[in-house]
């Protein structure tokens, strides 16, 4: 099968006048429909530049993007991106907020505005689709923001630590929470994140990056034998605490710090 997307030899240097910065070098690997990656490396490592790169908000150097074959050029819009932070404007109701992004892709249609207050329904947010942001807890803000995204219907969703905001107990909660709505839909996604947990919690594979230039060390597939297979259940499995040492040690053969 076709991979989704498929990153080939990425090079990528930030350039000031004090010279060049290398920031990933020769980074390489794919996504299959339906997967959930997460990547790890040290801070600093050109994660979120990795993310800008495959957005299209930036160009590679040197290297292929692809989305289904083609350039990923062709066809940026079908990628959704998920920021740290929820981004809803307060002087719009969480619906109209919604909407937003399908606002600015063109005229909204009546079939787009059903769309929008059935997710609102399905992800438990129906009756606060006349409220304001304010009146939501950072849970449900995260939620609102990731329906937003979703109405537009990406191919792929980029989530650069959607959760970091947030306290811990919360972060659990609502990471399990956007985890099984995106197994749900099921969506590709390919999330950024410092917290190894939150990694092995939610994805399929893990890819650890090298400290800067990144490049790509290892990447580890994520296996749970679970009857009910969700990001809070997989922390109390015993296979958690494998892949968590396995992935730390990896990241710290070099004392590096995620």
């Amino acid at each position: 099968m076709k991979p989704l997307l498929e990153l080939k030899n990425i090079n990528y240097s930030y350039h000031t006048p004090d010279g060049e910065t290398k920031a990933l070098s020769n980074i390489s690997f794919t996504l299959s429909t339906g997967e959930f990656t997460a990547v790890v490396g040290p801070s600093g490592c050109g994660k979120s530049t990795l993310l800008s790169l495959i957005d299209g908000l930036m160009r590679p150097e040197s290297g292929e993007l692809l989305l289904n074959g083609a350039p990923l050029t062709d066809n940026s819009s079908k990628i959704g991106y998920m920021l740290q932070h929820d981004h809803l404007f307060e002087w719009r109701s969480v619906y109209r907020n919604i909407l937003l992004g399908a606002e600015i892709n063109g005229p909204i249609t009546p079939e787009v505005k059903a769309r929008a207050l059935d997710l609102l329904d399905q992800y438990g947010l129906g009756q606060f689709a006349g409220s304001k942001p304010s009146e939501l807890s950072g849970g449900m803000r995260q939620r609102a923001a990731l329906i937003r995204t979703l109405l537009l219907d990406p191919e792929l969703l980029l989530l650069d630590e959607p959760f970091s905001a947030l306290d811990y107990q919360t972060r659990l909660k609502v990471s399990d929470d956007i985890g099984q709505i995106i197994r749900h839909s099921g969506k590709t996604a390919l999330l950024v994140t410092h917290d190894l947990s939150e990694a092995v919690s939610l994805s399929d594979r893990i890819i650890i990056l090298s400290q800067r230039p990144a490049e790509v060390v290892r990447i580890v597939p994520i296996t749970f034998t679970l009857e009910n297979d969700t990001p809070l259940n997989r922390r109390n499995a015993p296979e958690f605490k494998t892949y968590f040492n396995e992935i730390w040690k990896e990241l710290n053969k070099n004392d590096q710090t995620i």
